[in-house]
């Protein structure tokens, strides 16, 4: 470790959060001016913006044939991105959910979670799959889009005109593209400024590879969707907020996941691992958000607290099963016979709740 890394890491920290800043800003702008909601700007333009260290790292390690590690970054950034982002957003300000997510999204990104385990039980996720994937993304944009104006688009001009201007102004699109563009260059450096010096820190003090991987890799890269949610948040952006965050999830999988497929020359392979474990974590925390989200169409900070504490139970269980650590059998009991079981009771619960308030 070298005072460069702290150095990096730092700088990697700054350029993070200011372009988060510029990002929102002028996203939120352009969907004003366009007629586009804000939910679909988080689902769209934002999500697929601070997912693009994930695309990045996943295609260039599949075309160099490190199927692990570019499958490990998309399912890892999937389960921190709703458990360590959503969690914290939520306990910054709770979080308002969008009937849209609901009632599409969510069980959109649920549905493309499963499809990704059924393309991948063979091992392999090929050609034809990547295309079916990329495919994928690609409707889903213009669904969105087509959507958000045919539905809002008068409402959202009228929301936003006072503050935005009419959109009209070439000036004004100019200036608001340029933000979105130095917000995007700024998310994609600082996260690999803060990624490289991360893993040489991590890497000084004897921390393994394996662990930086599952680890730092997958969370270094949701770091421009960490910095956009909270700035989102604190703007008062709450559908850019929670919108950003399932938005990240299903390009993470249709694209990222899609294009390395295609890049790779042999497709891109899926452990056994995975398969058994990691991915149907990633499935389990989609599934998760539908009674959370459902229930009062919020995400209040008592969840938030509990999506963080299953991050970290689930960091916990990574260590402990890439160390061999003797606690683990323990750990594994009270994971998955007390605390599952009473975190399945309580989603149900929840839903219960949510659709008794609705039919009242």
């Amino acid at each position: 470790m070298t005072v460069s890394n702290i150095v990096f890491l730092i700088l990697g920290l700054v350029l993070l959060v200011g372009g988060a800043e510029y990002l929102v800003r002028g996203a939120a702008r352009l969907a004003s001016a366009a007629g586009v909601s804000s939910l679909v700007v988080g689902l769209t333009v934002v999500a697929f913006g601070t997912s693009s260290p994930e695309l990045a790292v996943s295609v260039v390690a599949a075309y160099k044939g490190q199927a692990d590690l570019a499958i490990g970054n998309v399912v890892g950034s999937n389960i921190f991105n709703v458990l360590f982002i959503l969690g914290l957003s939520a306990m910054i300000i709770p979080l308002v959910v969008a009937q849209q997510l609901v009632r599409f999204d969510v069980p959109l990104m649920i549905g493309v979670s499963l499809l990704l385990l059924l393309l991948g039980i063979d091992g392999n996720i090929g050609l034809i799959d990547g295309i079916l994937l990329f495919g994928g993304v690609l409707a889903y944009t213009i669904f969105l889009i087509r959507q958000s104006r045919k539905e809002s688009s008068a409402e959202v001009k009228a929301e936003y005109e006072d503050e935005f201007g009419s959109g009209k102004d070439s000036p004004a699109w100019l200036k608001n593209i340029s933000l979105v563009i130095v917000g995007l260059v700024g998310l994609v450096i600082g996260s690999k400024w803060l990624v490289d010096s991360a893993v040489s820190i991590a890497q000084a003090f004897g921390v393994s590879e394996l662990i930086i991987g599952l680890t730092i890799v997958a969370a270094g890269t949701s770091m421009p969707e960490v910095a956009t949610s909270v700035v989102a948040a604190l703007r008062g952006e709450r559908d850019i907020a929670v919108g950003n965050v399932v938005g990240s999830n299903i390009f993470n999988i249709l694209c990222v996941i899609g294009l390395s497929s295609i890049v790779s020359p042999s497709g891109v392979a899926i452990s056994e691992t995975a398969l058994r474990f990691d991915i149907p974590v990633m499935i389990a925390v989609a599934v998760a958000c539908l009674p959370v989200f459902f229930a009062g169409y919020r995400i209040t900070r008592l969840n938030g607290v509990v999506f963080l504490l299953f991050y970290a139970a689930y960091l916990v269980y990574l260590i402990f099963t890439a160390m061999q650590h003797q606690a683990l059998g323990i750990y594994q009991t009270a994971l998955f016979h007390y605390a599952l079981p009473l975190a399945a009771v309580a989603l149900v619960y929840c839903t219960w709740k949510g659709f008794r308030e609705r039919t009242a």
